[in-house]
């Protein structure tokens, strides 16, 4: 006798217990297949969340589709491996503690920073697996025996291997560049780290006194208090209003330090005056026209933008502070001579906010060119295939179009770059391991260089450095290539575009088991050097009104609030349901309350079931570890021969629906299906053989309905796990052969037996 299900469905009741059940009984470790498997191997990398992370909507999306496709492949016989782990999130990570040491009156420097990084380590071990447990309270099906962390000594190890050897390559340089620095964490930043706002602005014009004349050449700058930093004045030497004046000097208003007037395309007479500033230290543009030149490059701001001893009168004052001053002075002396509205596009660090500040610093550069052609390469061969394709397209344009990578932070919490430097000679040594004196002069002071690698270097190495890399392992033979990676668009940059750098790079030449390539279908692709295979880019989760969804707005959902009302089934189903490939996902709880309803339609149909087959006894219907579809179905009747040919035909929908990630239209298959044609029809049409006086007519209908409930489960877990395991165990009285539905066979379409 099954066991009884409880009258009314509750989710909270059995989701954890579940959650738990799966993880006590390692259902989804998998351990390394031995040579000589030829099962197909499917492999997916978790985007590892900060560990300063909470589940939000799009954690939710991503780990949704994640968890369909794994246990689909799971179902499907597939060797199976989604591989878990968090990133030490380096400057958000450096972050919440320095903030923490606030609250405490303390402060990183004077700490140190041996008792401060102490001191991250017990924050991460109190609150860093927060968003983990999280994901095993909402059932995922990583392996938790393989879960990493990025600051894990292997891991460590193979990044330190990393950098040592692409500075021996000549890929890592070490030179002064203007970076984006962020002033409140006091680092380098890369590019894709700063968002963009344009704001109502200020455009000042500035006269400087053409030395050995009465002449002036107005300049206008956005930002006044670097102009202390000018080292030239540019002209284009096609504008003849300016053309007395080349090889002339300038006096620099409030420094009164001469500078040259020089020719470059920098300025261009259409724009403003003709004449711009040049600042190398603190402008992109000004500091390659400065290499041109040769100009000086003077610094006018430490790391927090207060403005420093080479800012003369104006030292010690915070940069907005510094520009009053300024202001206030050129007015004064009568530089000032114009001053009118300007709308401008500023820069400010994603994570605090603060606007940014093109800052001349001495930083560690991967050349990125070599790389970048190799994992464009890889794009544009369909060794890797981007869907949606149009993300294709976008990949390519920002790989045609990329600069160096500035690798180098400056933070404490983070990998420390491998270089010491000698306190005699001043010689840099880059070295996997600490080294007992100086290559160059043999002196036996050396320092390491303080600062970190961005935390993107160690994530961009995790397809092959979490399988065992700098040596050669099995796991790296039978799991890398990795299948498929699921995340979002806005770390296609940050995160997809490295791992194939380094994929491409590092793991050239790597051999796969020739059994496991085989049966996967990977035999005809290039090489096996590539991180995955396919990326799918998943779409944005919004509000109900299809707003962006932020805490400034107050419209943020959070997913365990609406777990606690609906239950995990029916907002993963929700997520599901309406995740269409390219297009953005309106989220609205009303939709997940219609998927609850769908949940408790299945639960009311499961104990008909069970009420028949008690009333019954008797009945046959097979074994589970046996039974891919229907195979123990008898098709007795019209409404048999009618519902057993309709499941192949959903099976097969479904089946190429989740191949081309259109979560929707396998949601919605199964949905019509069980609703509409199992429990509203095919329920109804077989009472009366239910309530025949011929046992074995009634039998038989009821194994058919145990058969294609069984069925119909199997086809529901990788969107519902929690309600079909549930169900499932009790059909089998919760000793079913095997200890899970997510270990049964996924129903297969057989094309004979559509009718």
């Amino acid at each position: 006798m099954p066991h009884e299900l409880s009258k009314a469905y509750e989710p909270g009741a059995i989701e954890t217990r579940w959650a738990d059940y799966w993880i006590k009984e390692k259902l989804f470790s998998v351990p390394t297949p031995p040579p000589g498997e030829t099962r197909p191997v499917f492999t997916l990398l978790l985007p590892p969340p900060n560990v300063t992370g909470r589940l939000h909507m799009g954690h939710m999306l991503n780990q949704t589709q994640m968890d369909i496709i794994v246990r689909w492949h799971r179902m499907r016989g597939f060797i199976t491996l989604w591989l878990p782990g968090t990133d030490h999130a380096g400057i958000a990570t450096q972050m919440m503690v320095e903030k923490q040491l606030e609250k405490e009156g303390k402060k990183r420097r004077e700490m140190g920073r041996e008792k401060f990084v102490e001191r991250v380590w017990e924050w991460k071990r109190e609150y860093g697996g927060a968003i983990l447990d999280q994901m095993k309270r909402l059932g995922a099906s990583v392996d938790w025996d393989r879960e990493y962390f990025t600051m894990d000594e292997n891991l460590s190890h193979a990044v330190r291997e990393v950098f040592v050897r692409l500075y021996e390559e000549g890929l890592i340089y070490r030179g002064n560049y203007i970076v984006n620095w962020c002033p409140w964490h006091g680092t380098a930043i890369s590019d894709l780290e700063v968002k963009h706002e344009d704001v109502a602005g200020k455009l000042w014009e500035i006269r400087y006194p053409v030395v050995g004349t009465n002449e002036f050449i107005t300049v206008a700058t956005t930002r006044p208090e670097t102009m202390l930093g000018d080292t030239a004045i540019a002209v284009n030497a096609k504008d003849e209003r300016y053309t007395h004046l080349h090889g002339k000097k300038v006096l620099l208003p409030l420094m009164n330090r001469e500078i040259p007037i020089i020719t470059d395309e920098l300025a261009q007479p259409e724009f403003g005056t003709g004449a711009v500033k040049v600042t190398p230290a603190h402008d992109p543009n000004d500091f390659e026209a400065g290499l041109r030149h040769n100009l000086p490059q003077i610094n006018v701001m430490d790391e927090h933008a207060h403005m420093n001893q080479n800012a003369g009168a104006y030292a010690g004052l915070d940069r907005f502070e510094a520009r009053k001053r300024v202001l206030h002075d050129l007015r004064e002396q009568g530089f000032l001579v114009g001053e009118k509205d300007y709308a401008l596009a500023i820069g400010k660090c994603e994570r605090c906010g603060t606007i940014i500040e093109p800052r001349l610093s001495e930083q560690w550069f991967i050349k990125i060119k070599p790389l970048a052609d190799r994992a464009r390469e890889a794009v544009e061969t369909g060794e890797i295939t981007i869907v949606p394709e149009n993300y294709s397209t976008i990949y390519l344009n920002w790989m045609n179009n990329i600069h160096d990578w500035c690798v180098s932070r400056q933070l404490w919490w983070g990998h420390r770059i491998p270089a010491w430097t000698c306190e005699g000679c001043k010689e840099v040594i880059v070295a996997r391991e600490a080294p007992a004196k100086c290559t160059k002069c043999g002196g036996a002071k050396l320092e390491q260089v303080p600062d970190v690698l961005d935390t993107w270097f160690s994530s961009g190495l995790l397809p092959f450095t979490t399988l065992g890399w700098p040596e050669k392992t099995r796991d790296q033979a039978v799991f890398y290539p990795t299948t498929l990676l699921i995340t979002a668009y806005e770390i296609l940059f940050f995160w997809v575009a490295r791992m194939i750098m380094f994929g491409c790079h590092f793991m050239e030449g790597h051999e796969q088991d020739p059994a496991i390539k085989k049966a996967s279908g990977w035999g005809d692709k290039k090489n096996d050097s590539v991180p995955f295979r396919q990326v799918y880019i998943h779409a944005l989760v919004r509000d109900a009104e299809r707003q962006k969804m932020s805490k400034t707005k107050g419209n943020v959902v959070d997913p365990l609030d609406v777990i606690e009302r609906f239950g995990t089934d029916a907002t993963r189903f929700t997520l599901a349901a309406m995740a269409a490939p390219g297009t953005d996902i309106a989220f609205n709880e009303s939709r997940t309350d219609g998927y609850r309803a769908f949940a408790n339609k299945i639960w009311n149909a499961a104990r008909f079931m069970f009420m028949n087959v008690d009333r019954l006894g008797d009945v046959k219907a097979g074994k589970p570890s046996t039974r891919t579809s229907l195979d123990a179905f008898q098709q007795k009747t019209l409404e048999d021969r009618w519902i057993f040919s309709l499941f192949n035909r959903v099976a097969k929908d479904v089946y190429e629906a989740l191949s081309a990630y259109r979560f929707h239209e396998a949601a919605n298959r199964i949905y019509d299906f069980f609703w509409g044609e199992l429990c509203d029809w095919y329920l109804e049409l077989i009472k009366p053989r239910l309530n025949s006086e011929d046992k074995t007519t009634a039998r038989t209908a009821c194994a058919n309905l145990v058969n294609l409930f069984d069925a119909s489960l199997r086809l529901l877990h990788p969107v519902m796990p929690f309600i079909t395991e549930e169900i499932w165990q009790a059909m089998y009285d919760g000793k079913p052969e095997l200890r899970s539905i997510a270990l049964a066979p996924f129903p297969e379409f057989t094309e004979s037996q559509v009718d």
